[in-house]
C-alpha cells in the first residue's frame, strides 16, 4: 500500500502511516527498517498494519499491575488478525500511591496519550487502562489524536471477604476506618478485615470511579461489551483482550475514528448509564473534559436532564447492595445497557463494527435483583443532582443516591475550613464546635486551590459525632470525592473558592440551604454583606512557582468544562507520519 497524505485524514485505511514509515526512501527508510529488524522482526512483519499497545502498567499502580498480562492476549489477537503489535508506555496514574493527587497528572497523562499516539508511525492503537484517572487520561488523548483506538480495562477485582462478610474497596476501606475511630471494633479486627478487603489483581469492585469509567466505555461505543464488569482474575478477561486484539486491526484498516464513535449520542448513552448505576461523581467531571476535545458542548445541565429521565436500576455499592463480581455473573453492562435500550441511542456505532442495538440484540439479564427492569426500579430518577444557587453559580453535583434522604433537605450552620491543612488539624478536635445539625464547609480544595482537585469532598464526620453514633452529614465543597464513597456530600462547586467563588466567602456560622429535589445551594446571607466581604478576599498563595504545578495552575479549567487545560480542547486528527528527509 502507498502513501496517500492528501486523504489521510478521510474515512480511508490508515496503514499509510506505518506504510509511509517503512518505505520513506534512502536512508531514513533504511534506518528504520533497520532498526525494526535489530529486535527480531523481518519484511513480512514490516508489511503489516501497526498497531500500538498503550500500556499504563506500573508496579506504582496496584490497579494496573496485571496489564502485562493483558497486553500479551491483546498482542496474539493482532498477530492472528495480521497486524503488527508494538506495546509502549505512557503515564500510569495511581490512587494510592500518587500525591498531591492523581488528578493533578491527568492532562499530564493525557499529552503523554496523545503525543505518543501522533509521534509513532501507528495505524491504531489499543489502550489499557485501569485505575480511575488512566482511563479518562487515556481517552482525552486519543481523542484529540484521533486514529482508530479501542479502550481496554484490567478489570474489577474479586469480591473481598472478611469471617463470610463481603467487603468492597474502597467503600469498606472508609466505613471500617469510621467505626475505628467510633471505637466500636478493635486495632486487632481492623487489620484483619484489611488482609480481606483487596484480594485480587483488579481495580476497585464496587462502582467506584474506575468500574464507573470503564462501565462508561461500553456506552461511548469505544470498548467492548464486557470491558466494565468482567473480573481481572477471570480468564475470560484475557479472551476479551484477545478479541479486542483482532478488532483493531479491521478497525485501524477501516479507517474508522474515536470521533466518528464518540458523538454527542454516545455522550447522552454514557450520561445515561451514568444516571441508571448510581456511578461516580468524578465522570461529571471527565465526560465534559472528553466532549471538550471532540468540540461537542456538554453543559452541567444535561447531566441533571438525563438524571431526570433516567431510573436507578442497577443495584451496586456504594448506593446499592452489590459490586462487579455479582454484576459479571448478572450479565454485566450489556445486561444494563439492554434494560435502558429505550432510553438510549441505539444505532450509535460501536467499535465492534455493530450499533449499540445490535450488540444488545442477545443479552439477558440473570438477576433481578442486581438489574431491575425499568418499570420496577431502585429510584425513578437516576444517582445524580445538579445543583445551582448564589453558593454555586456555575452547578455543583451531588450523588444523592448515596446520600442520606433526611437530609436531601437541610438548613444549617456552616462550620468552615479554609484548607485541607486547616480540615486536618481542626476535624477531630474535642474543642470543635459542631453538631450533627451543622454543615462541613471546605474551602480552596479545587482544581487551583486543592491544587489538582483532590478527593477530600467527603469530609470525615468529627470524631465527637462518631461516637454519639453520627455517619452521616452535609458536606461542601469545591473538591471531588472518590467514587467508592457515600454520604451527603455537595462536590465541584464552581467557580472554586481559589479563584473567588462565593464559597470563600462563608464564614462560620452562616446559614446554608440544600435542597436537592429543587436543585438549591443557597448562602442566606445577603448581597451587601457578600461584597463586603468580597472586597476583602485575597486568593491563597499559590502552591506551585514553576514546572508542571505552575502550568497547570495557570491553564486549568474549572469543574463545569472537565478540568481540562484550556489549550488542550479540541483535536486535530493524525494523518500519515512526515518524516524528514536525510
Amino acid at each position: 500500500m502507498s502513501a496517500n497524505p492528501a486523504n489521510s485524514a478521510e474515512n480511508s485505511p490508515l496503514h499509510s502511516r506505518s506504510d509511509a514509515f517503512f518505505n520513506e526512501s534512502l536512508v531514513a527508510g533504511f534506518t528504520h527498517r533497520a532498526f525494526t529488524k535489530a529486535m527480531g522482526f523481518d519484511d513480512e512483519d514490516l508489511q503489516r498494519p501497526v498497531i500500538g499497545i498503550c500500556n499504563t502498567y506500573s508496579e506504582l499502580n496496584n490497579c494496573n499491575n496485571n496489564l502485562r498480562e493483558v497486553a500479551e492476549a491483546v498482542k496474539r489477537g493482532i498477530w492472528q488478525a495480521g497486524g503488527f503489535p508494538l506495546e509502549f508506555p505512557t503515564i500510569s496514574l495511581g490512587e494510592v500511591f500518587l500525591s498531591p493527587t492523581s488528578m493533578l497528572y491527568r492532562n499530564l497523562a493525557a499529552i503523554d496519550t496523545e503525543e505518543m499516539i501522533r509521534g509513532q508511525p501507528l495505524d491504531g492503537v489499543v489502550l489499557l487502562v485501569n485505575c480511575d484517572k488512566t482511563i479518562p487520561a487515556a481517552l482525552m488523548g486519543a481523542v484529540s489524536a484521533d486514529l482508530p483506538a479501542i479502550m481496554l480495562s484490567g478489570g474489577p477485582m474479586l469480591n473481598g471477604n472478611y469471617n463470610g462478610q463481603v467487603l468492597g474497596a474502597c467503600t469498606d476501606c472508609r466505613r471500617f476506618s469510621d467505626e475505628l475511630r467510633a471505637g466500636t471494633i478493635s486495632e486487632t479486627e481492623y487489620r484483619a478485615i484489611e488482609n480481606g478487603v483487596v484480594r485480587s489483581r483488579g481495580h476497585c469492585m464496587v462502582m467506584g470511579t474506575a468500574s464507573t469509567m470503564n462501565s462508561i466505555m461500553e456506552a461511548l461505543g469505544i470498548a467492548f461489551p464486557g470491558n466494565g464488569a468482567t473480573p481481572a482474575a477471570d480468564t475470560r478477561r484475557l479472551q476479551l483482550a484477545e478479541k479486542v486484539g483482532r478488532r483493531i486491526v479491521a478497525l485501524a484498516q477501516e479507517g474508522i475514528r474515536p470521533s466518528q464513535i464518540i458523538t454527542r449520542e454516545a455522550i447522552e448513552n454514557a450520561i445515561t448509564l451514568l444516571c441508571a448505576v448510581g456511578g461516580s461523581t468524578n465522570a461529571v467531571v471527565h465526560l465534559p473534559a472528553v466532549a471538550g476535545r471532540l468540540g461537542i458542548d456538554l453543559p452541567l445541565d444535561r447531566f441533571g436532564e438525563i438524571s431526570k429521565r433516567t431510573p436507578l436500576i442497577a443495584n451496586m455499592r456504594p448506593s446499592g447492595k452489590y459490586q462487579m463480581e455479582d454484576l459479571f455473573y448478572a450479565g454485566g453492562i450489556p445486561a444494563i445497557l439492554k434494560e435502558l435500550l429505550p432510553l438510549l441511542h441505539g444505532d450509535a456505532l460501536t467499535v465492534t463494527g455493530k450499533t449499540m442495538a445490535e450488540n444488545l440484540a442477545d443479552v439477558q439479564v440473570h438477576n433481578r435483583d442486581i438489574v431491575r427492569p425499568l418499570s420496577e426500579p431502585l429510584q425513578p430518577e437516576g444517582g445524580l443532582t445538579i445543583l445551582r444557587g448564589n453558593l454555586a453559580p456555575d452547578g455543583a453535583v451531588i450523588k444523592h443516591a448515596a446520600a442520606t434522604p433526611a437530609l436531601l433537605q437541610h438548613r444549617g450552620r456552616a462550620i468552615v475550613f479554609k484548607s485541607i491543612t486547616d480540615l486536618k488539624a481542626r476535624v477531630n478536635s474535642p474543642d470543635l464546635d459542631v453538631t450533627p445539625e451543622d454543615i462541613l464547609v471546605l474551602q480552596n480544595a479545587g482544581p487551583v486551590g486543592g491544587p489538582g482537585m483532590p478527593e477530600v469532598g467527603n469530609l470525615p464526620i468529627p470524631e465527637k459525632l462518631l461516637k454519639q453514633g453520627i455517619r452521616d452529614m452535609v458536606r461542601i465543597s469545591d473538591a471531588r470525592m472518590s467514587g467508592t464513597a457515600y454520604g451527603t456530600i455537595v462536590l465541584h462547586v464552581a467557580p472554586e473558592a481559589a479563584i473567588g467563588g462565593p464559597l470563600g466567602l462563608v464564614r462560620d456560622g452562616d446559614e446554608i440551604e440544600l435542597d436537592v429535589p429543587n436543585g438549591q445551594l443557597l448562602l442566606h446571607v445577603d448581597e451587601e454583606e457578600l461584597a463586603r466581604r468580597r472586597s476583602q478576599w485575597q486568593a491563597p498563595t499559590p502552591a506551585y512557582s514553576r514546572g508542571y504545578g505552575q502550568l497547570y495552575i495557570d491553564h486549568v479549567l474549572q469543574a463545569p468544562e472537565g478540568v481540562d487545560f484550556d489549550f488542550l480542547r479540541g483535536n486535530d486528527p493524525v494523518g500519515v507520519v512526515a518524516q524528514p528527509k536525510f
